[in-house]
């Protein structure tokens, strides 16, 4: 009797159905070789008169420490060859020896054709049916040779007759899917070698423990163009497929890689672990929840190792307890997923387990993946995903929109449920780094460059009303983080956003007076989150402070243009909208949004973030597009009366941002607004030029500097706000020094402090 259920005999088998499948459950757990049917010839037979005697299947699953799993089309080819065994078993008139007896004469052949026949049929067919169709056409090739070359009229006869029966069954087996897809490759084939069934059989593999499959060996045709590390574990490699312009992103993680005593663990601390199911209050704390099961987990694979008496190092230890928290608390290979800094979106269609996840990828851009999720495992996020948000997910709240924060990422994710989808359930999560993006990073990746790095950070200090506006995946969310990043330390921030991507924990870790405030999402029902438009007006009875809001969708608008034309927030104001142009946000605030056009004229500044593709539409890259100022002189239409001038517009042939005349010419609005508050710049537009070029300066030499030491940790956040600490320190003392801020100067001791800042941290990082 086994731990867990009892002990089968290899072979046995059960039929499950699930939804529209109909799954063949072969049990090889006592099997003493990995089950394959494009390795092993025994499973393959085995497996050919199981389905002889069942109907209907539309999958195959044989079940070891890993599930191997054959989907519709190779289990098709199966069925094919499994019916034609079971046509010509009953076919003893065509293929019996009495057939081949029928002309006495024939009797000196007959055996020899009859056994020929009875190994075709009985064994070769179901072991190595590529290798019978090979046999076949090579035996009709010899008995017509043999026939030219006799002039044995009686034996000519007889060997016609068995000729027409070997082509009967060619014809037969050139029906079948898996003779069509073997013909490209039988040139030179050799009786059970089975490097054709590579070609066409590939399982999607996964330990017991998982529900999402994996299909875990490289594309035949496949050409390898990248390859890279997620942690020393984890492998992901980039092939690019022929006849498909999508990437296939092949992640091979440490789950895979383990040893079967491994696997045998970590099935049964999963089973064991499984017996506690999570609370509502666990996942309001879900980092600690995850540090509890660690801690669970991690004694017991201990214990189990020590019972079985096996060596592991406490690195082997860990690691396993990662995987075992993965698959038990977490949302399994989409947690690896999300490590991959390179991955910006993972979509999850319905119906599950019929087709791989889809990522966009950093350099790869749209890629299909090697994992394909099942029903199972997308009811288990879906059930977590209602936990950690509080909020419905069901027939009367079909959408589910909220955020996961796992070690290394944050993620938001749009849950779609029937019957507004009606296969089943589909997912999109959208990665954020861990860390906050910076203006440094963006130079760095080319999205703006150092002089619209400037504009910007003059902006934010100058406490402008800011709308950075794009299409979907442009980066907005990322840019307002940056523009977070900009803001001085001293001052106090609000967020309001109805999923949680800004990154206010990191900031809030590196010192930030920061207040994250949550809200109900547009489409919410059913929840007691406090709307939009209430969250904003709670702000403007918390003080001074800087409000971002995370993106603009609804009702909310008015209450946001409210308290800015009132001037009741004395900092800057910043948030994120759909639109893809400066008119498209007005048309979006004033028509959608039903914002008075009056109003709309508290907006200071958009940012526009679009993505840029190439002309073969195979690439695409984020880039700001404009920086344009709003004017307050027009009345109906800010577009034909010139309410919207450009400071900055992108230049698609240099793959530049481009300086416009009237920034060139002094002609801004806002930026002469700004200055009028500065004493040092009131009425002087060289010195406001000057002090936003000294700006870009310096966001360009810590890019500089960053890459020719190789160190790009100085682009992070930690780093940055360090930074732009010094260049106000260093400004004000300089001011107070000699009545001016002189750029030059500046930008000299703040170049000192980097050199010297650097090599200090060098130093502590060697000791």
């Amino acid at each position: 009797m086994a731990l867990f259920g009892e002990i089968k005999k290899p072979f046995t088998y059960d039929i499950l159905r699930e939804g529209e499948e109909t799954i063949l459950m072969i049990d090889l757990e006592q099997y003493p070789h990995i089950p394959s049917l494009e390795d092993d010839p025994v499973c393959m037979s085995r497996t050919v008169d199981i389905l002889a005697e069942t109907t209907g299947v539309t999958k195959i699953v044989y079940t070891q420490k890993r599930n191997y799993e054959y989907d519709y089309n190779q289990t098709l080819m199966m069925q094919e060859i499994a019916h034609l065994y079971s046509q010509l078993t009953k076919k003893r008139d065509l293929f019996g020896y009495a057939n081949l007896l029928a002309d006495p004469r024939c009797t000196r052949w007959a055996a020899q054709w009859y056994a020929n026949l009875q190994n075709l049929t009985a064994d070769l067919l179901k072991r190595d049916p590529i290798g019978a169709y090979v046999e076949l056409k090579r035996t009709v090739r010899d008995e017509r040779i043999r026939i030219d070359r006799t002039l044995d009229q009686t034996y000519i006869n007889c060997a016609k007759k068995y000729i027409a029966v070997l082509q009967y069954f060619m014809s037969l087996m050139e029906k079948t899917k898996l003779i069509d897809a073997a013909k490209q490759y039988l040139s030179g084939y050799k009786l059970d070698e089975r490097s054709v069934y590579r070609r066409i059989f590939t399982p999607d593999i996964r330990p017991d423990f998982m529900f999402t499959k994996l299909m875990a060996t490289y594309p035949p045709d496949g050409e390898e163009i990248d390859s890279y590390e997620i942690d020393k574990n984890t492998e992901v490699t980039i092939f690019e497929l022929p006849d498909n312009v999508q990437y296939l992103y092949h992640l091979t993680p440490p789950e895979f890689k383990l040893t079967e005593e491994k696997y045998e663990i970590l099935d049964t601390a999963r089973k064991i672990m499984a017996e506690h199911k999570p609370t509502r209050q666990e996942f309001i704390d879900p980092e600690r929840m995850r540090q509890v099961f660690y801690n669970i987990g991690s004694d017991l694979i201990e214990e189990l190792v020590n019972y079985r008496n096996l060596r592991l190092t406490s690195a082997e230890i860990d690691e396993m307890t990662k995987i075992l928290v993965r698959y038990t608390v977490g949302f399994g290979l989409i947690e690896v997923l999300l490590q991959d800094e390179k991955v910006q979106d993972i979509t999850i269609n319905s119906p599950l387990g019929e087709t791989p996840m889809f990522i966009v990828h950093q350099d790869y851009a749209d890629c299909k993946t090697n994992i394909v999720p099942t029903t199972p495992e997308a009811d288990s996020w879906a059930s977590k995903l209602r936990l950690i948000s509080g909020r419905p997910l069901d027939e009367a709240n079909p959408i589910l929109d909220t955020e996961l924060s796992i070690p290394g990422a944050n993620s938001r994710i749009a849950v779609v449920a029937p019957p507004l989808n009606p296969s089943g359930l589909a997912f999109a999560f959208r990665r954020h780094r861990d860390k906050p993006w910076t203006l440094p990073l963006f130079i760095q990746n080319k999205m703006i460059n150092p002089l619209a790095a400037g504009i910007m950070s003059f902006l934010i200090d100058g406490a402008r009303s800011i709308l950075i506006a794009g299409t979907r995946s442009a980066g907005k969310t990322s840019l307002l983080g940056a523009v977070l990043v900009e803001l001085m330390r001293k001052y106090r921030v609000i967020t309001i956003e109805d999923t949680l991507e800004l990154p206010t924990n990191s900031l809030r870790k590196l010192g930030y007076n920061i207040q994250s405030m949550k809200v109900a999402a547009a489409l919410s029902k059913g929840t007691s989150e406090v709307p939009a438009d209430e969250g904003i007006r709670t702000t403007l009875r918390m003080g001074d402070s800087a409000l971002i809001i995370g993106e603009i969708r609804s009702k909310e608008a008015l209450a946001l243009y409210e308290a800015m034309r009132i001037g009741a927030l004395a900092n800057v104001v910043a948030g994120t909208i759909h639109g893809d142009s400066p008119y498209g946000v007005f048309d979006r605030v004033v028509n959608d949004l039903q914002v008075p056009r009056t109003s709309f004229k508290a907006t200071d500044v958009v940012i526009v973030a679009n993505p840029v593709r190439s002309a073969d539409g195979l690439h695409r890259w984020r880039r700001v597009t404009q920086i344009t100022e709003v004017r307050k002189h027009w009345e109906q239409d800010p577009l034909v009366e010139k309410g919207f001038v450009d400071l900055m517009k992108y230049d698609s042939k240099k793959d530049e941002l481009e300086t416009s005349e009237d920034l060139i010419d002094g002609d801004s609005e806002i930026l002469k607004a700004i200055a009028g508050n500065v004493k040092e710049w009131a009425g002087d537009w060289d010195a406001v030029w000057d002090n936003i070029m000294l700006r870009a300066k310096i966001k360009e030499a810590l890019v500089d500097f960053a890459n020719k030491t190789n160190n790009l940790s100085l682009l992070e956040a930690d780093f940055v706000i360090q930074s732009n600490d010094q260049f106000h320190k260093i400004s004000e003392r300089i001011r107070e020094e000699i009545g001016t801020l002189d750029s030059k100067r500046i930008f000299f001791d703040w170049n000192e402090w980097l050199k010297r800042h650097v090599k200090k941290m060098d130093f502590h990082s060697k000791m």
